[in-house]
């Protein structure tokens, strides 16, 4: 058997596996339909406006800073795991990334992109 053998059965696996588990439910769930069922839901109260209303762009800035500084966070754990065995290289690594990523910090804050207007 080729080397890729395993890894392609397990991907064949995996996609059946994720097709019954997307298609199964439709297919065997009981479909009584009615108009309590239709109704948008918001906890018990009434919706007070329409639900396809546009969210401003800012919205969409925002919480794309908030992915780029949260995966920035994230990415300090591994480095600090393995600070003793990286030692001086890590640690000027890892200050230029934080350089690089003021400097980003701070063009954004200079444009108003975290002012919520």
């Amino acid at each position: 058997m080729s080397p890729y053998g395993p890894v392609a059965i397990y991907l064949a696996v995996a996609f059946l596996a994720s097709l019954g588990f997307c298609l199964l439910p439709g297919v065997l769930a009981r479909k009584k339909p009615n108009a309590v069922k239709s109704e948008a839901y918001e906890c018990g109260v009434e919706p007070t406006s329409d639900v396809s209303g546009r969210f401003p762009v800012r919205f969409y800035l925002i919480a794309m800073l908030f992915v780029i500084f949260d995966v920035e966070a994230a990415s300090f754990y591994p480095w600090a795991v393995q600070m003793h065995a990286l030692r001086l290289f890590g640690l000027a690594e890892m200050l230029m990334f934080v350089i690089v990523l003021a400097v980003g910090y701070a063009y954004v804050w200079k444009r108003g992109g975290f002012q919520w207007r």
